[in-house]
């Protein structure tokens, strides 16, 4: 059957098209084109007209022109619209003058490093050059890294090998810092929070770097659709930016559906469950052949849909290949395989989570279904554009869940398509990440007393700090290095911490073998003893966790549950930075201190997903040191509402603004965290907190803060709009308790009203 065909059959479907809240139709859009510079080397042009390019696309027209005029630029455009063209034609055209230039590439995957070298050799085979482009990663073998350093001349790599590999060995690499012309960051809008703070921190080693040796590379960056792209290319790069997002190519016609579960109980306003709505919907189109990626919002979610397929399409052996799964987590080798199967069309669907939401070529897909909402418009977008890259008709089907910003999206389309994308948020000045990357600089060059990191003016007092700490040693006005340790080891880019857990099968007695990690946060929720973990649909308990080795011990199983833990969180108020009054009401901002601790584990059954028991976990409670922001209810509140009608409002305030915020923040929902305290023992009041989930905090929680009210005018409309009586798992959630809703919206009537959108 054809994506047409397919299209044709849900459109003459009446239970699917009940369910139907919006479908839109983007028209196919034809290409703009610009002109190459005339100064462009002819074998370049001969190159590109050997692979069907006789003139470049608009966007790529200027961004090559402002390469070659040395401009630092962000090109903005959609996915499969040609950006790799904005960089390797004015790349390639530098090293042909001059054989001596240089260019770096970073990618945020090793996976989209790989992919890219390989369009890049094709382009330089097709010129004659002797050209050299090597990835250099962690897989790259030892013997060839000494070659890849002394004749690379484009080395394509990520930034935790920029970070641990380069950086501290620069004296090993002095032809490329001496000579570099180019640094690409592509795909900038996957460094956001804490990886795109830590970026930020080892652009400015690289720059400190490059200055050493004379270099003053132009930065060419790379982004999807998103609202600030400028301002954060700016600030990742400490440069000034020329913006191009005037998108020159082709597209074909994109259908974008939403779709609605059913309410299977209209007293209590519980709709059918979007992962089996999910799964109807993905197996249909497995039975129509249709080439497919499934995106679900979590890796339990993945796995959990991965092996409701793959049991649909079992052959007599039990292989079932056409169906993969794909997250992190996977080791990189299976991930690779999976890659490689997707272009050559024998998986004909893909579960994967957003791991696969960058522009890694995974060949022509047909049809996306997205179980939930991603959370962004700019990731739906981004995962719509998986589909149909070749320009050709694509289905992208969003299936909502019952949480609160997922039915206000299904609900009001309108908000969805006439919307700007979200920001990009990173905090680069963030005390905890930017003193590890200090530590890192020093260790790569010495500091003179009167140097400024990236003209920060603390920088003084921070490396006075690190003497004390006897980490730095000051000699003849400067700081050298003097610890025993390797600075740049004990630093995880994409994530607060360093310390991930290996992922060990034990199921065979003779051989043990490593199938995935998982990082120290997600550990206790995920691989807990008992905990069912799941792995391209395969089923592993685990048998036990070993805190202080950091490895989980996993046996296959096949049980028909899946687990599911529960966290307990409290805070305590360290600090109060600012705070403002209005009325009766107060909002502030500070440092705060979390203890969380999983206590209980559920088992969930396929299919009915009904809950089987629960089981302890006795594991060690987790403290992380963040920043917060807080609203203080008026004091008379408790006076005025019952003790319980007013806890199970806060609950339900709480489950709101946990699934809005994302929405402005352009964060991962687990990137924050929403507690409330019906007598809070810091104010003294009801109070609601809101914190980053990371150490130190990254600079969410004082965006909020600036946003006044704003979350709680959105939590208003979202309640508002909800046709539930008394409250439902969609608005208020599952676990608020009767009379919720009713008291929930008194309370928001008379806070005070935020800004507007358009300020935020």
């Amino acid at each position: 059957m054809t994506i047409q065909e397919y299209i044709s059959k849900l459109k003459n479907d009446p239970y699917f098209m009940d369910n139907v809240t919006s479908w839109q139709v983007m028209p196919a859009r034809e290409a703009v084109y610009g002109a190459f510079p005339e100064t462009l080397d002819a074998r370049v042009i001969g190159a590109l007209k050997n692979r069907g390019i006789e003139k470049p696309y608009i966007h790529q027209s200027r961004a090559i022109e402002a390469a070659l005029l040395g401009r630092d630029f962000v090109v903005v455009t959609p996915t499969a619209s040609g950006k790799t063209l904005c960089y390797n034609v004015p790349v390639l055209d530098a090293i042909m003058k001059d054989e001596a230039s240089r260019a770096l590439y970073l990618f945020p995957t090793k996976a989209l490093s790989s992919d890219q070298v390989a369009e890049l050799y094709a382009m330089i085979q097709d010129t004659g050059a002797d050209i050299k482009a090597y990835t250099y990663d962690g897989d790259t073998p030892a013997p060839a890294r000494s070659a890849i350093r002394q004749a690379g001349h484009v080395v394509v790599t990520n930034p935790d090998m920029l970070h641990q590999g380069i950086l501290p060995n620069h004296t090993k690499w002095v032809k490329l810092f001496e000579n570099l012309k180019f640094v690409v960051i592509d795909e900038i809008h996957a460094y956001r929070g804490v990886f795109g703070s830590n970026l930020a921190n080892v652009i400015r080693r690289l720059k400190r770097i490059c200055d050493f040796y004379g270099a003053h590379p132009t930065f060419i960056c790379c982004s999807a659709t998103i609202r600030n792209p400028k301002a954060l290319a700016e600030e990742m790069t400490g440069r000034p930016m020329l913006l191009i997002d005037e998108n020159g190519a082709p597209a074909g016609e994109r259908h974008v559906v939403f779709y609605n579960p059913p309410v299977v109980n209209r007293q209590l306003g519980i709709r059918a469950g979007a992962i089996p709505q999910t799964r109807d919907i993905a197996a249909d189109l497995l039975r129509a052949g249709i080439q497919n990626i499934v995106f679900g919002r979590s890796r339990l979610t993945v796995e959990v849909l991965t092996r409701y397929l793959k049991d649909m399409v079992r052959d007599p052996l039990g292989n079932a290949g056409r169906v993969r799964g794909y997250r992190g987590g996977y080791l990189p080798t299976q991930r690779r395989e999976i890659e490689r199967e997707l272009r050559a069309g024998r998986i004909t669907t893909v579960v994967s989570t957003n791991a696969l939401e960058l522009g890694i070529d995974i060949g022509q897909l047909d049809a996306c279904v997205l179980c939930g909402y991603p959370g962004t418009i700019a990731s739906t977008w981004q995962q719509a554009g998986r589909a149909g890259r070749r320009g050709s008709v694509s289905l992208l089907i969003v299936v909502a869940s019952s949480n609160p910003l997922d039915q206000y999206i299904i609900t009001h389309p309108e908000y969805f398509f006439m919307q700007s994308p979200e920001q990009a948020l990173i905090n680069p000045n963030n005390l905890y990440i930017l003193l590890n990357h200090l530590k890192c600089a020093a260790y790569e060059l010495p500091f003179a007393e009167d140097e400024l990191f990236e003209g920060l003016e603390d920088t003084p007092e921070l490396l006075n700090y690190l003497k004390d700490e006897h980490i730095l040693r000051q000699v003849a006005g400067k700081y050298y290095w003097m610890a025993e340790e390797f600075p740049q080891a004990g630093i995880n880019l994409r994530s607060a911490t360093d310390q991930n857990f290996l992922i060990v099968d034990i199921t065979d007695p003779k051989k043990h073998r490593v199938i995935g990690e998982m990082d120290r946060f997600t550990v206790p929720m995920l691989l807990h003893k008992y905990a069912i973990y799941m792995h391209e649909g395969t089923q592993y308990q685990v048998e036990e966790l070993d805190f202080d080795d950091k490895k989980a011990y996993i046996r296959r199983v096949d049980v028909g549950y899946y687990t599911d833990a529960d966290l307990t969180t409290s805070l305590k108020v360290l600090d109060e930075f600012e705070r403002v009054d209005e009325g009766s009401m107060a909002r502030a901002r500070g440092e705060v201190l979390t203890s969380s601790i999983v206590t209980v584990f559920k088992k969930i059954a396929f299919d009915t997903h009904e809950n089987l028991g629960w089981g302890p976990v006795t594991l060690p409670e987790l403290e992380m040191q963040t920043t917060a922001c807080w609203w203080v209810l008026p004091e008379d509140m408790e006076a005025r509402y019952e003790r319980e009608p007013l806890k199970n409002a806060m609950v339900g305030l709480s489950n709101l603004l946990r699934h809005i915020a994302p929405m402005y923040l352009m964060c991962a929902p687990q990137d924050i965290r929403v507690v409330y305290h019906v007598k809070d023992t810091f104010t003294g009041r009801p109070t609601i907190y809101l914190y980053d989930s990371v150490p130190g905090g990254i600079g969410l929680s004082d965006r909020v803060f600036e946003m006044e009210y704003r979350l709680f005018d959105r939590a208003r409309e979202l309640l508002n709009s909800c046709p539930c009586a008394d409250g439902c798992p969609s608005c208020i959630g599952a676990t608020a308790g009767v009379g919720a809703k009713q008291t929930l919206l008194r309370i928001l009537d008379e806070l005070p009203k935020g800004k507007t959108d358009q300020n935020i």
